[in-house]
């Protein structure tokens, strides 16, 4: 499987379970392979990053908002956190800063 139709499997995978794909971290090599201005990466923010790795979003419930880091990976592996409807964005972004620390740490040691 190239490494397009696997980023595009689990976008797919997530989007049937009501998941919005809203950035992406690429690694240099993947942003080179990948054209990440067409679909299903219009409108995504895209970083580099060390791991390739999928940010998604949804409605959760009691106001709440969920998110989920994905590594791209042949095993599934990510990491969730919820937040309330009032926390502040520079707070939630703490939040997923720590998440993709936590998940390239993962991957390192994988």
């Amino acid at each position: 499987m190239s490494r397009l139709e696997q980023l595009e499997a689990i976008i797919d995978r997530y989007g049937a379970h009501g998941w919005r794909l809203v950035r992406a971290l690429v690694r240099p090599d993947t942003r080179a392979e990948l054209s990440l201005s067409e679909p299903p990466f219009a409108g995504v923010t895209i970083e580099e990053s060390v791991v390739d790795a999928l940010w998604f979003t949804r409605a959760s419930h009691g106001g709440r908002e969920a998110w989920e880091l994905r590594l791209v990976t042949d095993t599934p592996y990510a990491l969730f956190e919820t937040f309330e409807a009032d926390e502040a964005e520079e707070d939630r972004e703490e939040v997923r800063r720590e998440m993709e620390a936590r998940l390239r740490d993962y991957a390192s040691r994988a």
